[in-house]
């Protein structure tokens, strides 16, 4: 599978204009399939459009890794099928669930132990010999843990080991995370293994009071997300990094300072 570095945008359709006008493009731009499945017409031919500017990540948002209810075998083929068809170059999901007899919108945290690791994996293998590639797994910003017998970081070492899976690293859930919990930002970053990292978010959020952020991809990055990214070139080295930003988005010419921002750290790190 073809490789990619440097810097990604979530691609969003408010953005689909100034995308398709801009002279430079990111390296590579993300979606979300189920967003785009079975759309024809102008959508359609507006999405071909895009991808023919740059690589193609895939990031979904239903297949529900931790849920209780089985795998739904027929969306699965249908993302298989997405997939060749746009010839995108990975596909992620979010180390959660989101299926309960219907789909909730949003996600929930997977109980941190052993019992979990083995479910998990177990079905993460199952998704990875439909696709006939390696899932890539997002650690997700929560604000419960219930029922955890290990740490986040160990939870999610260990389901990578065991699935045999890649990660996405979402820098800024790490930090909403460590404030969240009272957990070490630095400390979960470190513990991460390098080969497992695919690629990296990055995004802004919301703070509520001192002791809760919400992930909400609505706001610019801040400064201590800035640093936690530095951190984690310095420990893992450069990978490609996209930028979310889902709400209240800015003008294009904001997103590329955001953009040219991960560019300078990447190029410091590759100077180290």
């Amino acid at each position: 599978m073809q490789n990619i570095a440097g810097v990604g945008l979530g691609l969003r359709r408010e953005l689909i204009d100034d995308y398709l006008q801009a002279e430079h493009v990111p390296d590579f731009i993300e979606v979300a399939p189920e967003n785009w499945l079975g759309l024809g017409g102008r959508h359609a031919k507006q999405f071909a459009a895009c991808v023919e500017r740059t690589a193609l990540f895939c990031h979904g948002l239903s297949l529900s890794i931790g849920g209780p209810h089985p795998l739904n075998l027929e969306f699965i083929g249908q993302i298989k099928q997405f997939l060749k068809q746009h010839q995108a170059l990975l596909y992620s999901e979010h180390l959660s669930y989101t299926h309960d007899g219907g789909y909730l919108y949003d996600l929930l945290p997977i109980p941190m132990t052993e019992a979990a690791v083995s479910y998990v994996a177990e079905r993460i293998l199952k998704v990875q010999d439909i696709l006939g590639q390696r899932l890539v797994i997002e650690n997700v910003s929560t604000y419960v843990m219930p029922a955890a017998e290990m740490t986040e970081a160990e939870f999610v070492v260990a389901v990578l080991q065991a699935a045999d899976c890649e990660l996405l690293l979402d820098v800024n859930n790490v930090y909403v995370n460590s404030i969240n919990h009272g957990s070490d930002a630095q400390a979960f970053i470190r513990a991460m293994p390098p080969e497992r990292v695919r690629y990296l978010h990055i995004a802004g959020h919301q703070q509520i009071s001192a002791d809760l952020l919400i992930d909400t991809h609505g706001a610019a990055i801040n400064d201590p997300v800035w640093e936690l990214l530095r951190a984690t070139y310095q420990h893992i080295g450069v990978r490609p990094t996209l930028l979310e930003r889902d709400f209240n988005i800015p003008t294009w010419q904001q997103l590329q300072s955001e953009l040219q921002q991960i560019q300078q750290l990447q190029q410091e790190a590759g100077d180290v």
